[in-house]
């Protein structure tokens, strides 16, 4: 199979009918290059804050809100593109209004009309205040017609543990989709995303924002280039990177995939790290602090 991530550019858009074209544009162009599964980044459906006009999308709260209420009309549009394109789709995130908070929701659709949602389960500090995003439902593994896939959205690709759980339930691709502001927080995310393929001996699918977009506080500066890595190990490239796109590029990075080379290195690779992550705890027990000085 073929993975697709996106480096997208964050637009002002005046009307559905402008967000449509754009979307149908870029599925379009991922299915023509024979991709089989497409991710959008986080935060990418702040640009639906722009049907509310520029006062609303220029404040933080205001500009949530309207993205909550045009995200199931936008989540129509990618079930109805990925039916005529024959292709697996992770919408762009963004907030959701499920209760008296937002939640950051990515959704997950599939050519046969079926729904997944997603949600972030670790808050960035900005995303604490002033955005007061909350954590959403529990992390969920999807099994697919191309495999069992799971979600980290952004920051929680920085953490092990959450991988794990999706790796232990049986993932055998996790997807990422970030934004992140600066060079630094790309970095970190790109790290993270790396090392969860190295620690799961799965594949990791990155999809960051790019650009400015001066006229929301969410999203004002994005930097990112997006990528598809694997282990570095027998059947992957020695450096892990399956794909990788210029940084601050728009458009597609596409990987193509065989998840017989998955399950292959987790069974016998050069270095068996899925299976000898639980040799860690009685490990741990043995911490000795010494004073040398």
């Amino acid at each position: 199979m073929k993975l697709a991530a996106a480096c997208y550019p964050i637009d002002w858009m005046e009307g559905f009918d402008c967000y449509a074209d754009k979307l149908a544009s870029w599925v379009s162009d991922a299915a023509g290059q024979g991709a089989d599964l497409l991710v959008f980044p986080e935060y990418g459906a702040m640009e639906l804050a722009a049907f509310a006009g520029r006062a609303v999308a220029a404040d933080t709260q205001g500009s949530m809100r309207a993205v909550s209420v045009a995200l199931p009309r936008a989540w129509d549009l990618h079930a109805e593109l990925a039916a005529r394109h024959n292709v697996h789709i992770l919408a762009a995130s963004g907030p959701y209004f499920a209760s008296d908070h937002a939640v950051n929701r990515a959704m997950f659709f599939t050519p046969d009309g079926k729904r997944q949602p997603h949600d972030k389960q670790i808050m960035t500090r900005w995303e604490r205040d002033p955005m007061d995003v909350r954590p959403g439902d529990p992390l969920v593994v999807m099994e697919t017609a191309l495999g069992r896939i799971g979600v980290l959205i952004c920051y929680d690709a920085e953490f092990p543990l959450l991988a794990r759980a999706l790796v232990e339930a049986g993932a055998e691709i996790i997807l990422v989709p970030s934004a992140t502001e600066a060079l630094e927080g790309f970095s970190r995310v790109r790290v993270g995303a790396m090392a969860r393929a190295l620690e799961g001996q799965c594949v990791v699918v990155h999809a960051p924002t790019l650009g400015a977009a001066p006229w929301n506080p969410v999203v004002d500066e994005n930097t990112g280039a997006a990528s598809i890595y694997g282990p570095p190990d027998r059947g992957f490239p020695a450096t892990g990177i399956l794909a990788e796109g210029a940084m601050n590029a728009p458009g597609w990075t596409i990987a193509e995939v065989d998840l017989a080379r998955v399950r292959a290195a987790r069974a016998d690779g050069n270095v068996l790290t899925m299976a000898h992550w639980s040799e860690q705890p009685p490990r741990l027990q043995s911490v000795r602090c010494v004073t040398l000085a």
